[in-house]
């Protein structure tokens, strides 16, 4: 975790530097700490998956559920470092736009566990 924080605090005062000087750079600086950041969570997420693959072995239910599982997280988190981006860069329109789309994504990947649920409410509760 240090070496995230020391990554990103230092491209932020860089960043800082640059845009009083070459404000394209201090963007160009932001953009490539973020690349950066995203790889080391990646990394991160490996280990996470990993341990929801042993749980999911050892549970038993659907693997396609633990699929759309992963399906969602990634696209949580990758329309929010894409929006993050845009933010820093002053484009929030566009920010709010890739977050409304990824919502809508998790929605539409996650429709078989929804429908999945409801057709065993149905069972349940004829």
């Amino acid at each position: 975790m240090i070496k995230i924080a020391a990554v990103g605090v230092a491209a932020v005062l860089a960043a800082v530097f640059l845009r009083e000087q070459a404000p394209q750079f201090g963007s160009c600086v932001i953009l490539g700490a973020g690349l950066l950041l995203f790889a080391f969570g990646f990394r991160k997420l490996e280990s996470v998956v990993d341990s929801l693959r042993e749980v999911g072995a050892s549970v038993a239910f659907e693997s396609r559920y633990l699929e759309i599982l992963f399906k969602m997280l990634g696209v949580s988190y990758l329309s929010e470092f894409a929006a993050s981006l845009c933010k820093d860069s002053g484009y929030t329109s566009v920010a709010g736009q890739i977050q409304t789309l990824g919502k809508l994504t998790v929605i539409a990947i996650s429709m078989p566990v929804i429908l999945s649920l409801l057709e065993l409410l149905g069972e349940l509760f004829p």
